[in-house]
């Protein structure tokens, strides 16, 4: 199985107007800053489009209707996906990234 990435897009916002753009299906999506490319949030899904959108979207509890609190400010993010066929082939093709991150990462310590 090959995992194939797109390439990296502005995470959008309400102040840009931009819109998102991520199959509606299973797969991998990775989000980072873009100052820094800290990773900011990673997973296999079955919706990419669904988790991508709501990597930044506050929880809704009965509390938040009533707690009005001051509008979240992000940094500046960017996304990129890879669509697989099953979310099973998808958490394989995770785990494998994870493995090969972790290895890079003690054979550069």
């Amino acid at each position: 199985m090959i995992t194939t990435w797109g390439e990296w897009k502005r995470y959008p916002t309400a102040a840009r107007g931009d819109r998102l753009e991520a199959p509606i299906g299973p797969g991998i999506y990775e989000v980072r800053m873009v100052a820094t490319g800290a990773l900011f949030a990673f997973g296999a899904v079955d919706n990419i489009a669904e988790a991508l959108a709501r990597v930044t979207a506050p929880s809704r509890t009965l509390k938040s209707f009533f707690i009005r609190r001051d509008a979240i400010v992000l940094p500046d993010l960017e996304y990129r996906f890879c669509a697989t066929g099953t979310r099973e082939a998808a958490k394989i093709a995770a785990e494998r990234m994870i493995g090969r991150r972790e290895a890079y990462l003690s054979g550069a310590a």
